[in-house]
């Protein structure tokens, strides 16, 4: 292939991708109105379409808005199915599958969430962990780096002692033994 076949393969390429058509010279139409099987969604949390119970268990627990608030979900066992849901404040709460029904587990209080009360008190204590706010995170300091607490006016500084001469303590008579 010499050079100026290359040059006429690069062109004719050039035009029919900047043109919009294929090799066949037939226009490519995109249809945008009709659904397409390709999801420009990426989910976020993908236990949720693994275990769709859950995704209805959080969605009543913290409305559909959910991922608002939730930073991550985590499979932490298999048997029984825990997860562990971890906010957007760095705070965790488990969610457990049973047979019958989900545990809620929030600050080491288990609520069933069968009972419609154990599932308000649950929300409840999802709402006060999320309150909490951020974590605090305090960097370690080394001791040259630590800061000084300042001084009170009132508080004056001691005067430097002066040297005291070098003198000899006398020797206590220590009393004979019986």
């Amino acid at each position: 292939m010499t050079r100026s076949e290359l040059r006429k393969k690069i062109k004719n390429i050039a035009k029919q991708v900047y043109s919009g058509t294929k090799s066949s010279n037939t226009p490519q139409i995109v249809d945008l109105d009709t659904p397409s099987s390709v999801s420009l969604d990426v989910t976020r949390f993908p236990a949720l379409e693994k275990f769709p119970t859950l995704k209805d268990t959080i969605i009543k627990l913290l409305t559909d808005q959910y991922d608002l608030f939730i930073k991550d979900i985590e499979w932490v066992a298999p048997r029984p199915t825990t997860f562990r849901i971890i906010l957007a404040n760095e705070q965790p709460f488990y969610l457990i599958y049973t047979d019958r029904t989900w545990i809620g587990k929030v600050e080491g209080k288990k609520y069933y969430l069968l009972n419609l009360s154990e599932e308000q008190n649950c929300i409840e204590s999802i709402a006060r962990i999320l309150s909490y706010g951020t974590k605090v995170t305090l960097e370690k300091e080394t001791p040259a780096e630590m800061p000084v607490a300042p001084e009170s006016p009132a508080a004056e500084t001691p005067a430097p002692e002066e040297p005291t001469s070098e003198e000899p303590v006398p020797e206590l008579p220590v009393p004979p033994q019986a």
